[in-house]
C-alpha cells in the first residue's frame, strides 16, 4: 500500500505542482493530528513549529491534500469546515452540549451498507454518519 506521502507527490506531480518543504511540513503536521482539525487549528500547530509557513499556505495545501485524496472535509453541524485522515469508515458521535466528537467503527454497519448496495444494484462512492447526542460527561454533569 502507498504511503501518503507518496500518493501526495505522485498527485503534485501528476498535475504539475512543485514538491516543496513547506508543502511536505503541513502534509506531515496533518498526518500527526488526531482530530479533526479546521484551518485555523491546523496553521496554530504549523505555526508553532515552522512559524515563517502563513495561512494561505496551509488553507492552499490543504486544498491539495483534499484533492489527492488524503483528507476528506466534515462539518459537525456548528458550520464549520474541519479535515479528517481519509481512513477505514467510521462514523461520528457528536455532543451538542460540549462539541466533543467520538469516532466508532462498525463491522455490522459496514456489512449492511453492502447489502443495502448490492440489493438495489448501487454502487457506494461515499458514506458519513454523524450521530447527534449527550456525552457521558455532560450527561454527569446536568444531574
Amino acid at each position: 500500500m502507498k504511503s501518503a506521502k507518496s500518493i501526495f507527490r505522485q498527485h503534485l506531480k501528476n498535475n504539475g505542482m512543485l514538491r516543496s518543504k513547506q508543502r511536505e511540513q503541513i502534509l506531515d503536521i496533518f498526518l500527526k493530528t488526531e482530530h479533526h482539525p479546521t484551518i485555523d487549528d491546523l496553521y496554530n500547530l504549523v505555526k508553532k513549529k515552522y512559524p515563517k509557513i502563513g495561512l494561505a499556505t496551509v488553507y492552499r495545501t490543504m486544498e491539495v491534500i483534499y484533492d489527492a485524496g488524503l483528507a476528506s472535509k466534515v462539518g459537525f453541524g456548528d458550520g464549520i469546515k474541519r479535515y479528517e485522515h481519509k481512513h477505514q469508515h467510521h462514523y461520528h458521535l457528536i455532543c451538542l452540549k460540549c462539541g466533543k466528537v467520538i469516532e466508532v467503527t462498525s463491522n455490522r454497519l459496514e456489512e449492511r451498507q453492502r447489502q443495502l448496495a448490492k440489493k438495489h444494484d448501487f454502487t457506494i462512492t461515499r458514506a458519513t454518519m454523524r450521530l447527534f447526542g449527550i456525552c457521558k460527561t455532560c450527561k454527569r454533569k446536568e444531574k
